[in-house]
């Protein structure tokens, strides 16, 4: 009897887990054919003179510019941008972290920069964009600033709520038993915040990127930030178009290696 209940069990998880797999293939198949039909119907509406191409560029252009990367400096500027949102990224989430861990440390000093971490928050970083390149001076080093300007805010907010709101049962259980501060913040907040802290890694790589390519409008000599402003100001549609089209994929690609690599950490 009891077998033949593991077994009904098993086949009923079997059929579930099938289920779930097939729509997971039904979203991923809807989610192709959206963008097919999209660029079917950008090509052909082009292509009758519907939409003027030269506004809006079309599929078959823009995937003659991609091909000929080589002669449009495309993939060097792709790897100038992937290296100013890395370092931007990774600078922003390690200071974030840092920072968030001595404001839970200290909540006098918590409370006393709560104000200017929410102005600062609150503040376009673009407008600080002049001030920044006067600082830090053109090129690379401004434009990393400007991504580490807009992702380490974020950073000490996100990781600090989360840090502020661990289970309080918990870590009143371990002031029982004598732990120490440094005892409590590395043995229950930081493993309990691992979702946030990947959840705040998600946010960041768009936000790093959106603050190179600010960087790249201002005052770049290279990147896709640059090309896009360079294009636009010859009038060359197809390789805006094609600049932002590369910067849709390579920030899926950021994204989902974030994902990929939280569930390798979980399991």
């Amino acid at each position: 009897m009891k077998k033949n209940r593991n077994i009904q069990m098993s086949e009923d998880r079997r059929k579930y887990l099938k289920k779930v797999k097939l729509r997971k293939i039904e979203i991923i198949a809807t989610q192709i054919l959206v963008i097919i039909l999209f660029i079917s119907l950008w090509e052909i509406l082009a292509q009758k003179g519907k939409i003027d191409s030269f506004i809006t560029s079309q599929p078959s252009r823009i995937l003659e510019t991609f091909m000929n990367l080589s002669s449009n400096n495309l993939l060097e500027h792709l790897r100038i941008t992937l290296i100013e949102t890395l370092v931007g990224f990774s600078l922003g989430t390690i200071l974030g972290s840092l920072i968030a861990i001595i404001l839970w440390w200290s909540p006098f000093i918590s409370k006393v920069s709560e104000p200017f971490l929410v102005i600062l928050n609150s503040l376009p970083k673009v407008a600080l964009g002049p001030v920044i390149i006067i600082w830090v001076g053109a090129g690379m080093p401004a434009i990393i600033v400007m991504a580490l300007s807009i992702s380490l805010i974020v950073t000490i907010l996100d990781i600090l709520n989360g840090f502020l709101h661990t289970d309080k049962e918990k870590i009143k259980m371990a002031k029982t038993f004598n732990a120490n501060k440094f005892q409590i913040l590395t043995k229950i907040i930081i493993p309990s915040n691992i979702p946030t802290f990947f959840n705040t890694l998600k946010v960041n790589i768009g936000l790093s990127l959106v603050g190179v390519i600010s960087g790249e409008f201002l005052v770049s000599k290279g990147g896709l930030g640059y090309l896009i402003v360079y294009g636009g100001q010859v009038f060359q549609l197809d390789l805006v178009m094609t600049s932002v089209i590369i910067l849709a994929i390579v920030a899926a690609l950021m994204y989902e290696s974030i994902v990929l690599l939280q569930k390798r950490f979980v399991k």
